[in-house]
């Protein structure tokens, strides 16, 4: 099974971005995804952002991953 994670876009650089989820802090990349600016929320799998998503969905996907750990 694979799990794409929402996370927020926080900086670009180039063809990555520093995005965010809770504490956590990665470098993705980005090239997948043209338009992709700050503060946007994405999905990320194995250091890919995959698609953009609504933030409201992105938050509602986020507290129900923290509800089950």
């Amino acid at each position: 099974m694979c799990l794409g994670i929402p996370m927020k876009v926080i900086e670009i650089n180039g063809d990555f971005a520093q995005v965010a989820s809770g504490r956590l802090l990665r470098n993705v990349n980005i090239q997948m995804l043209p338009g992709v600016k700050s503060g946007d929320y994405i999905l990320v799998h194995a250091g890919f952002a995959i698609q953009k998503v609504d933030p409201k969905r992105a938050k509602e996907t986020l507290r129900i991953i923290n509800e089950i750990r």
